[in-house]
């Protein structure tokens, strides 16, 4: 479940900086990697597959859509970009997806190579963009022009969102069990 907040939850109001070339992009998607390494397979499969709340995506779905929307949302669209003159991009049903995934049935660590995969194939593809094609765009049917170099920014906010959820998912799995220690929350 995707938030459209900027930066500690507010949305506008993140003072004006220069944007990121591909290759410092490239860098920061690259560190996702580690973290969702890290994450997922500490977890294991039975708390990768826990729900912090009715409706809330366990581990496994928040990772399952990662992996969709770097397909469908972020290269899918750069190398579509890349190859036509403004293409039409529909939107996709996130949830219908989840469901058709079935991620919370797979073995997290077969989750974890499809997306590593995936990634190490787009950081190819960020890397090897050239100047000239950072204005090159999609039309995408919700929110109009969409240029590379803004989907490469969206992108690097969409991991940080997700991986902020693969987060809380664990918090929440532990906060039950720290007992008295619940007290420290918000220190």
């Amino acid at each position: 479940m995707a938030s459209d907040a900027g930066p500690r939850g507010r949305v506008g109001c993140a003072p004006i900086t220069a944007e990121l070339p591909p290759s410092r992009v490239a860098d920061l998607l690259a560190s996702t990697c580690a973290l969702v390494e890290g994450e997922v397979g500490a977890l294991g499969d039975e708390d990768a597959r826990w729900h912090p709340a009715p409706g809330e995506w366990c581990a496994n779905e928040v990772l399952g859509h990662i992996i969709e929307a770097e397909k469908r949302g972020f290269a899918g669209r750069i190398e579509r970009a890349l190859a036509a003159d403004r293409p039409f991009e529909a939107g996709w049903d996130q949830q219908a997806v989840a469901k058709e995934r079935n991620d919370c049935a797979r073995v997290a660590a077969s989750l974890v190579m499809e997306f590593m995969g995936l990634r190490k194939r787009s950081l190819q593809l960020i890397r090897s963009l050239r100047d000239d094609q950072l204005d090159r765009a999609c039309v995408h049917a919700n929110v109009g022009e969409l240029r590379v170099r803004d989907l490469l920014h969206e992108w690097v906010h969409h991991d940080r969102d997700h991986t902020r959820q693969l987060l809380a998912n664990v918090q929440a799995r532990v906060w039950p069990h720290l007992a008295n220690a619940q007290g420290f929350a918000g220190e």
